[in-house]
Order: C-alpha cells, then sequence, then structure tokens
C-alpha cells in the first residue's frame, strides 16, 4: 500500500491515507505527481488542504513516514519532525538537535536513566527508579561538562 500526506498552505502534514500500489504504478509510479494528482481525483482535501506528498512508510524517501504535524521541506523533498522545542535546531541531516549534547550515560548502578529536557533551563534531566517496589526514585541532572549525571 502507498501513503500520501495531505498538506496544508503551511506544508504541514494534516492527515495520511493509505491508496492501492496498483493505482499508483497506473498513475505514474511512485513520487510522480501524477499519482498525486490522482489522490487529490479521488480523495477530497480536508479543512485547509492544499496538496498531495506520498510519504514511504518504510522511511524509504522522504527523510521519514509523514506524521500529523510534520512539515514537509519542498527544497529538500522531505518530511520534517515538528520542532520539539524552541532552542532546538536542524543539524545537518535535518534532525533536532538540544543544545546541550543528549547524554551518553544512560544507566547509574545498573538501573536505567529515564532521560527529560528542561527547556527553562537549558538541561537534561534524569530519573531512576529503584527498590523493590520500583517506586523510589532519584532525580539527577546532566553534567556535559564532565559527562556525567548528578543527583539534585
Amino acid at each position: 500500500m502507498a501513503h500520501f500526506a495531505e498538506l496544508n498552505s503551511s506544508n504541514e502534514v494534516l492527515r495520511v491515507v493509505v491508496i492501492s500500489n496498483d493505482d499508483v504504478a497506473a498513475n505514474g509510479g511512485d513520487l510522480h505527481v501524477d499519482a498525486e494528482t490522482f489522490v487529490e481525483s479521488i480523495v477530497p482535501y480536508s479543512t485547509g488542504g492544499t496538496a498531495w506528498k506520498q510519504t514511504s512508510y518504510n522511511n524509504n524517501f522522504r527523510k521519514q513516514y509523514a506524521g500529523i504535524g510534520h512539515t514537509y521541506n519542498a527544497g529538500k523533498d522531505k518530511f520534517i519532525l515538528p520542532q520539539p522545542y524552541p532552542s532546538w535546531s536542524l543539524d545537518s541531516n535535518d534532525d533536532w538537535q538540544a543544545p546541550v549534547t543528549f547524554p551518553t550515560v544512560t544507566e547509574i548502578d545498573s538501573e536505567y536513566v529515564i532521560t527529560s529536557w528542561d527547556e527553562a533551563n537549558q538541561k537534561w534531566l534524569g530519573k531512576t527508579f529503584t527498590g523493590d517496589d520500583g517506586e523510589t526514585v532519584t532525580n539527577y541532572q546532566w553534567d556535559a561538562t564532565n559527562t556525567e549525571w548528578n543527583e539534585v
């Protein structure tokens, strides 16, 4: 099955629909404008919809599978994830990166660290859950200079 993303006038993805591979092949094939035109002829636009772009469920083209809220970058011919936080920027691969590199240490005392970004303070926070019931929580913050978690 082929997948097509409906875009609005800002190239944001509104939804993704499934189209028969046979119909795509009969209308120019994958990534062909005729296939997009075919989808337009059989699937009415939703409110705000203006265009259709094929997306790959297996990430074989256009970087990644389109999802609601993603943006289609026509110049790069790829779908870009929504920006997670205002401080994050796109790298050369069009992946969002935090201003502080993601922690390289994923375990403390054999316990997995659950990591989250603190946008207000521009730092990574971590938590571990220990104890027989898994309810003992220890909080950490990432020290990027020394590449270690510090208990807070």
